[in-house]
């Protein structure tokens, strides 16, 4: 097992970066040699083994799209179907007498269709451009520079907290617990921590009047706002989901978020949530601090 997931991490590692919509790139992602080599080792394995390694190598893989691209979203339909394409994968290597070269190219055209299918915008931006791209990527920002940004002063602040995109290392959360405020975070791919989830902001049950905080730095409202510009974006579940993350906030709570979205901020009901800009450290770039207000 251990020998196949080293392979499978080279072979993620061959093809790092791989445009997957240029001409040709299916046919030049032919298998490695050390994962051809250890291929047989398939055979060998448990029932419940295939599925931990088809759930390792999904994983693998769903990291590399999103540090390819930050705007590819991925829900829980999207990555069964990510898992369904290794799981044909692992069964066609133990079963199927196609050549190696066949099931490679087969399994890259898979990948490819995956992407145009969940992420439409790929197909319409990736044909043009390099065999190797240049990833679109997000950073996980040091606590200093999200604290300065979102304007959190960690006295008196509200709980419990929720980090939206924290990371895959949840840092703030981190930083805050080690304060000794209540608080958790939730990514795409995060650590193996009790107070770090897995989830997408999309998908995630907020509650209703449960948080006393909720932040989120170049996160939710860096892709609302993407959203917002496309054509093809979901940016009317942003707005949807926009409204539920506020209705979770405590009466009192505060939602923080870097970038600013000024075009749905406006419309909000003063009568229930008061808003403001807050100028931060970097030129031109405004974070947002959204309250709900206290019932009279």
């Amino acid at each position: 097992m251990d020998n196949l997931k080293k392979s499978i991490d080279a072979q993620i590692a061959s093809n790092q970066g791989k445009n997957l919509f240029h001409d040709g790139v299916p046919a030049s992602n032919e298998f490695i040699e050390l994962l051809v080599d250890n291929l047989k080792e398939i055979n060998n394995l448990s029932a419940q083994q295939v599925e931990e390694l088809i759930s390792y190598t999904a994983n693998k893989v769903l990291q590399e799209f999103c540090r390819i691209n930050q705007y590819y979203s991925f829900g829980a339909d999207e990555r069964k179907a990510l898992r369904d394409i290794y799981t044909v994968l692992f069964s066609n290597i133990r079963n199927s007498n196609s050549s190696i070269a066949a099931l490679s190219e087969a399994h890259f055209t898979n990948l490819r269709n995956f992407i145009f299918k969940t992420n439409p915008f790929a197909g319409k931006i990736y044909p043009q451009k390099e065999k190797d791209l240049d990833p679109v990527v997000c950073h996980e920002y040091s606590v200093e520079l999200q604290l300065d940004i979102l304007k959190l002063n960690t006295n008196g602040l509200m709980s419990p907290v929720l980090d939206i995109g924290c990371g895959r290392q949840g840092n703030l959360v981190k930083y805050l617990r080690a304060k000794g405020i209540e608080a958790y975070g939730f990514d795409r791919l995060p650590a193996d921590l009790p107070f770090l989830t897995s989830g997408d902001w999309l998908e995630f049950q907020y509650g209703a009047s449960r948080w006393g905080t909720i932040i989120s730095n170049l996160g939710f409202s860096n892709h609302f706002h993407h959203h917002h510009l496309r054509e093809d974006g979901d940016f009317l579940k942003y707005a949807e989901k926009y409204m539920e993350i506020l209705r979770s906030l405590k009466p009192g709570g505060c939602f923080h978020y870097a970038p600013g979205l000024p075009f749905i901020e406006q419309h909000l009901n003063q009568a229930e949530y008061q808003s403001a800009q807050l100028n931060t450290s970097l030129p031109d770039f405004k974070a947002t601090l959204v309250c709900r207000m206290k019932q009279k």
